[in-house]
């Protein structure tokens, strides 16, 4: 099972493998983003670990992921600056 989610200006690409009966392993990928100059293999999936996951489970924890990753790259937007 696949879903692309839109955040930020990058494509996360989020991939599901059956594991077991209604259980899922889950991989996401990051796309965009061309004028980052970002060190490593940009077309490579990562997976999660911790899982086999239920697959709302997964699809949310891989979407978690992957803005978190995107907000590693980009950094927090103005207005998401937590108080002094």
């Amino acid at each position: 099972m696949y879903r692309m989610i839109l955040y930020r200006g990058f494509e996360i690409h989020v991939e599901l493998t059956s594991s077991v009966e209604d259980l899922y392993e889950v991989s996401f990928q990051i796309k965009g983003g061309e004028q980052l100059a970002i060190l490593g293999d940009r077309r490579g999936r990562i997976p999660l670990r911790n899982g086999p996951f239920t697959r709302r489970w997964a699809y949310l924890v891989a979407e978690i992921a992957g803005q978190a990753a995107v907000d590693v790259l980009l950094g927090m937007a103005a207005g998401d600056q937590p108080p002094v």
